[in-house]
């Protein structure tokens, strides 16, 4: 083999030193115009988990509701102790029903996050909002969603949804059920309603 020809074998041509540079520059190109896109990204979600949490925990510091603290989320609806009422499977009514045309917004009884927007299949279309104290306050039967998501924070007189007969309440007179959770455990909110006219 010529000397020449081996040379040229271990020194690439010039060509081919320009043809790598321009391949190395477009992939760098393409990984900065990735990472571009990805960071203001992760950057805005990072942003929003750390503000969650950090609602999250100013909740728990919070006192959950009292006596006559809340007030009625279909305000000018009557209100009526419904809780423990017989259900069907030997079941017992944990919450009040309030009733009210269909449509009618359903304004949220606190500030907090919302932790579910949803189906079940008692409660049909449900809103879970997450309030002080870690108090879980339930919104079901509705006919449709408001424009909310999980993880967004509302504020007392939000509306979250409409009022409708979803769930195991299909054909019913349209109402919403109201369910408080607190320590997991079902209470009754209308001791924790305000009872005055709206």
């Amino acid at each position: 083999m010529p000397p020449d020809e081996n040379n040229q074998r271990q020194n690439p041509s010039l060509f081919g030193r320009i043809l790598s540079v321009l391949l190395k520059a477009a992939v760098l190109l393409m990984l900065l115009f990735v990472f571009d896109k990805l960071l203001p990204s992760l950057s805005q979600q990072t942003q929003s988990f750390v503000t969650a949490k950090w609602q999250q925990l100013s909740l728990m510091q919070q006192e959950p509701p009292t006596e006559n603290s809340l007030p009625n989320p279909l305000p000018g609806q009557g209100l009526t102790d419904t809780w423990g009422a017989a259900r069907s499977q030997g079941r017992s009514h944990e919450g009040i029903d309030i009733f009210a045309a269909r449509g009618t917004p359903i304004q949220t009884t606190t500030q907090g996050i919302v932790s579910k927007v949803g189906e079940n299949n008692l409660g049909g279309r449900v809103v879970v909002v997450v309030g002080p104290g870690g108090a879980g306050h339930y919104y079901a039967h509705l006919e449709d969603y408001a424009d909310i998501s999980p993880n967004d924070w509302v504020n007392a007189g939000d509306v979250i949804g409409y009022v409708g007969d979803s769930g195991n309440a299909k054909g019913t007179p349209p109402h919403l059920h109201y369910g408080i959770y607190i320590n997991g455990s079902a209470v009754n909110p209308y001791p924790l309603m305000q009872k005055t006219s709206d």
